[in-house]
């Protein structure tokens, strides 16, 4: 198992075939496979699989962060920070992310429409650039592979992109504005 991959409580490990290894801390066994109490990344001691665990740190100039769109005024969306450099943050301890209208996309920065590109609830990927004001961290999503990841739409759905700028329902086939990041498979 030298594997970097994150794993999150209730997920279950791979084990190498072989004989099964002797459980360490933020390991447990239920229904015959091992999982993982705590979030962390599977190691071996010796022969005792343990997890070690990873510890959150606030967002620094250019983490990459995703968040949940809680608000949205004509010049940005507001942020709710959960996830930094892919290590979730503990429940509560979330940060504020602001979107501006300039930080949105490279091009065209001044036809930008906020309600075009996100709605509240849309879960979105995003560098930070800067530490802000005292309330937020300022966050772009002026790339490819940043923006809206995970929306629903009015039918309450999850959204799959079909453009850089389009969403569309699955069970309505109606087509939604949305700056969306590039599927990382694609």
């Amino acid at each position: 198992m030298a594997s970097d991959t994150t794993l999150l409580p209730g997920q279950s490990v791979s084990l190498p075939r072989g004989p099964t290894p002797n459980l360490g801390g933020g390991l447990y066994l239920k229904d015959g496979q091992v999982r993982a109490s705590l979030v962390g990344v599977a190691q071996y001691d010796g022969p005792t699989l343990t997890i070690s665990r990873i510890r959150s740190h606030p967002p620094a100039a250019n983490s990459v962060v995703l968040g949940t769109v809680t608000r949205l005024s004509p010049l940005q969306a507001m942020v709710s920070i959960s996830v930094v450099d892919g290590v979730p943050l503990p429940a509560g301890e979330e940060f504020n992310g602001v979107i501006r209208t300039q930080d949105v996309r490279a091009t065209e920065k001044d036809k930008v429409k906020i309600g075009d590109c996100f709605r509240g609830g849309d879960v979105v990927k995003g560098i930070v650039i800067s530490l802000g004001d005292a309330r937020s961290y300022y966050i772009t999503t002026a790339r490819n592979d940043l923006g809206v990841i995970f929306a629903t739409s009015e039918a309450g759905a999850s959204m799959e992109p079909v453009s850089w700028q389009e969403m569309r329902c699955p069970k309505t086939g109606r087509i939604e504005k949305r700056k969306c990041a590039k599927p990382e498979n694609m």
